[in-house]
């Protein structure tokens, strides 16, 4: 794996312990020589893993719609900056350039990223790894739901457990570096 995009909040939460994490999780990739992909926004656990990295002397690039920039969020310290017009021509750019994709604690705009790139993945559009940094429980609800989900015959367990999960950022990588193909899952509605 040579980059991967980040998803995680704009805000540093209410606990500390995010923001620490989310700034040794970008000196971790730095460490490992993986370029880190992200919104390139200045704030939040945003601003804190690009800080991390940058700080290890890592590659961040940053991707963001013009009109964040204009809200003067982004970060001006990256090693590359990428401005589209729209979050969709953001989030397509972000895909097609990272090699993985992981998720910090963060709000609607993380689950959002997050459930469209494993929306993606189940529709084969890539196979690229997924994980969760599973940060103080922070997405235990959201895992109970998607086993939930699988109970109730609306996601197949093959397409819930591509999505990689650990509490710690070094075993995590270790899943995502593994198999990361969901079989054929065949006919999709009854």
């Amino acid at each position: 794996m040579q980059s991967i995009c980040i998803y995680c909040g704009s805000s540093k939460g209410n606990n500390s312990h995010y923001a620490k994490v989310a700034r040794e999780t970008g000196a971790f990739f730095a460490s490992k020589g993986i370029k880190i992909v992200y919104g390139a926004g200045n704030v939040g656990l945003m601003g804190e893993v690009a800080d991390g990295a940058l700080e290890a002397g890592g590659e961040v690039i940053g991707v963001i719609p013009e009109f964040l920039k204009k809200w003067e969020v982004c970060h001006d310290s990256l090693t590359d900056l990428h401005v589209f017009e729209t979050m969709h021509q953001r989030k397509s750019f972000m895909a097609e350039i990272s090699d993985g994709f992981l998720a910090l604690p963060g709000g609607f705009g993380t689950l959002d990223e997050l459930f469209e790139i494993m929306t993606w993945k189940q529709l084969n559009l890539h196979q690229k790894p997924i994980g969760v940094l599973n940060v103080n429980g922070y997405f235990d609800y959201a895992l109970r739901q998607m086993d939930t989900m699988v109970e109730e015959g609306f996601l197949k367990s093959e397409n819930r457990d591509a999505l990689k999960v650990d509490t710690s950022i070094e075993q995590l990588l270790e899943k995502m570096q593994g198999p990361s193909d969901i079989p054929s899952a065949g006919k999709w509605i009854d």
